[in-house]
């Protein structure tokens, strides 16, 4: 990965590009620099919120640049109150480096770890152990005044809620650790997002007032939603890259629901496809939007990054049963990828009792408005041959749905349509 590219203009066309500190294109240009990003270890994994960041390190890395993942031992024991209208809290240090290690794990997927320009993981903690309190306000705290730092919005967003010292102080620390990897990794650059410039900047003024060099700082935009919700979020919250908080069925489903109006910035800043490349696929999304294939491509090029092309074929067969023309694929999953895959469409519950003494479809199709709005409506759909129960078409308007419906012993499959599938839970 030592090929010499122009890092900016890469962010540029990615459309991954906010905040540029003077100069900092140029020094890029020179040759290979140094440049980090530093992740909050919160968490025992990092979610896809955070994957802007790390496509960040990995373009950086591709364009011939030596990429730095700092894990905030230190910082995490403080707390960043940036975009936060109330502190958080504070983690205990077996907690943290729990999810330290395990944030490690996942970034070593992303990045090449060997070569000229080899990614470098650090911690903040291994240099904040050794400075004492009373160093640190003297080496760095007098460097910056109280006016400077209150002039940040990270500060100012809080002044009348009110905020603690510990949290006043996260961007000294955060300024500091640049300095660190300045002064003795030779890091020129600092990136991240843009809800994060003021804090970076603060590392570039430390360094300029207190030894008089010169780094540089760029950041990304906050991405957002065509639909005005939060990206990274579902209903049912956060989409992480660990398996066992999120997935991989979920996770590609993430990616292949993509709104169309979203997924042309997707592709641009979450794959490594090359700018003409991505350019041929949008022109054939084009022509046949109902293809997904922008989707398609983006869901199978990051799911195998973050898990395996096993898990990827396993939730794309996942995905497949519940598409597919009959019940046979749903019914080969094991427990657990079938109750996935039902809990990845709307779900209403029914009592089995109800089922053992039966129920007439037009009764099961109104019970919720969801389904059906009335029972004429639900009339209507049978006859024109909308309604499917089990990947089964229903023509008669007096079946009756009871027990013998029941697929693994849970659910019954109600599809409304191509494209509305809702799951009946059964109610013990």
């Amino acid at each position: 990965m030592s090929t010499q590219k122009n890092y900016i203009e890469e962010l540029k066309w990615r459309g991954m590009l906010q905040d540029i500190m003077p100069g900092t294109e140029a020094q890029l240009n020179k040759g290979m620099a140094l440049g980090y990003i530093g992740f909050d270890p919160t968490a025992d994994s990092l979610g896809v919120g955070n994957l802007v960041q790390i496509m960040s390190l990995l373009h950086f890395q591709r364009c011939g640049h030596k990429p730095i993942a700092l894990v905030g031992g230190a910082t995490g024991m403080v707390g960043d109150p940036s975009g936060k209208s109330a502190e958080r809290n504070l983690l205990d240090e077996k907690t943290l480096n729990h999810n330290l290690n395990c944030q490690k794990a996942q970034l070593e997927k992303f990045l090449d770890f060997k070569g000229a320009n080899a990614a470098e993981i650090v911690n903040n903690y291994d240099w904040f152990k050794e400075i004492s309190f009373l160093d640190f306000i003297r080496d760095v705290g007098k460097h910056l005044s109280v006016n400077y730092m209150m002039a940040k919005d990270s500060v100012k967003s809080r002044l009348e809620t009110g905020m603690s010292f510990t949290e006043f102080s996260y961007q000294l620390i955060q300024g500091y650790d640049f300095y660190y990897l300045w002064k003795n990794h030779g890091v020129m650059l600092q990136m991240g997002g843009s809800d994060q410039w003021g804090n970076i900047v603060t590392g570039t003024e430390l360094i300029r007032r207190k030894d008089g060099g010169e780094a540089f700082a760029l950041t990304t935009p906050l991405i957002k939603k065509a639909d005005g919700t939060k990206f990274g979020k579902t209903e049912g919250g956060n989409i992480w890259l660990d398996p066992i908080r999120t997935s991989p069925y979920q996770f590609y489903q993430f990616w292949l629901n993509a709104a169309d109006a979203d997924i042309a910035s997707y592709i641009r800043i979450f794959s490594i496809l090359t700018k003409e490349e991505i350019e041929v696929l949008e022109a054939e999304h084009t022509t046949a939007p109902h293809l997904r294939l922008l989707q398609k491509t983006l869901a199978d090029e990051i799911t195998i990054r973050v898990h395996s092309l096993d898990a990827l074929q396993q939730a794309k067969a996942a995905s497949e049963a519940l598409f597919g023309n009959t019940i046979d694929g749903l019914l080969a999953l094991n427990d657990d990828t079938f109750a996935e895959v039902m809990g990845s469409i709307t779900q209403f519950e029914i009592e089995k009792t109800t089922l053992d003494l039966g129920v007439g479809i037009m009764d099961l199709l109104a019970t919720s408005s969801t389904i059906s709005k009335s029972k004429g409506e639900a009339k209507r759909a049978i006859e024109q041959g909308g309604i499917s129960i089990n990947k089964t078409k229903i023509a008669d308007i007096n079946l009756t749905i009871n027990a013998t419906y029941i697929i693994k012993d849970k659910f019954i499959l109600v599809q409304s349509g191509k494209k509305n599938y809702f799951a009946l839970k059964i109610k013990p």
